[in-house]
């Protein structure tokens, strides 16, 4: 079973990487808060690969770093 975290103690746990969690909690703003910590990896596709191998159907995948500026997130 995986850990219920909030987002300060993913960021503070694995900084400067990817996160996946399951069954995320969001705000108002669509922001997730706090999830069930699955994985992390420097590498952003080891952790979608991860999702994609156990299935699940409702995660998010964080990035706990700085955003560089000048930069623009595309979904």
């Amino acid at each position: 079973m995986e850990k219920v975290m909030n987002i300060l103690e993913i960021e503070s746990q694995y900084p400067s990487e990817w996160v996946l969690v399951s069954d995320p909690q969001a705000d108002s703003d669509q922001q997730v808060q706090r999830g069930r910590f699955v994985a992390h990896s420097q590498n952003r596709d080891e952790v979608y690969r991860q999702a994609i191998e156990l299935g699940l159907s409702h995660f998010a995948v964080l990035y706990t770093g700085k955003q560089p500026q000048d930069t623009a997130i595309i979904l």
